[in-house]
């Protein structure tokens, strides 16, 4: 069957199953969650999702700022890839949809791509960003933001939470610090799904 707009739909009941097993990773109050970066509970979901990366045949990279990247190959090696993701870390009174539905969402479209046999000229990376709520260390946006050049690197992993713990050492010590240089990979867009959730939705 060729593919078409009309065929070509997500697993919903996929996706709704992966949006509550990572729930149940760092449960907060309300039925929301408390998944602040790089705690023990964030290294859990990332290890989750980076299971879940490989299960649909994709590669996994990390670069020295904890960012996760995982890659499915398109057919043009010159392409260059089409970025979509979000984040997994949450406010410690978050919502279990807010930043977790675009990282989960762009691997269901991944999903998808494999079950209905479509192949991409560009490769499709599916990223979590470390930090980007800055619940727990200021600020916001923090590992996105060095990868844009907006930050250092040395001025990220030097910013402590309010028990005085260090990023870079927390980063360390969840064993998530890559080996990939912060920034040196290159967009043809990036796609963002994303919802905003107080502690109450």
């Amino acid at each position: 069957m060729p593919v078409t707009g009309d065929n070509l739909r997500i697993d919903p009941a996929r996706l709704w199953d992966s949006l509550e097993d990572m729930a149940k990773i760092g449960p907060g109050i309300a039925g929301g969650c408390n998944r602040q970066t790089l705690t023990d509970a964030d290294s859990e979901g990332r290890h989750l999702f980076k299971r879940w990366c490989e299960a649909a045949g994709m590669s996994m990279g990390v670069d020295t700022m904890g960012n996760m990247f995982a890659t499915r190959a398109g057919t043009d090696p010159a392409a260059l890839p089409v970025y979509m993701g979000s984040h997994l870390d949450t406010q410690p009174t978050g919502g279990k949809y807010d930043g977790v539905l675009g990282v989960l969402g762009a691997l269901e479209v991944v999903r998808t791509l494999n079950d209905m046999g479509v192949k991409t000229k560009h490769p499709i990376v599916v990223t979590n960003w470390t930090n980007e709520e800055g619940a727990r260390f200021a600020p916001a946006m923090l590992a996105s933001g060095v990868f844009a050049g907006i930050h250092t690197e040395d001025y990220a992993k030097s910013r402590k939470d309010l028990d005085g713990k260090v990023f870079g050492e927390e980063l360390q010590r969840i064993g998530w610090v890559g080996d990939e240089k912060v920034g040196a990979r290159k967009m043809h867009a990036m796609l963002e799904l994303h919802i905003e959730q107080g502690p109450i939705l």
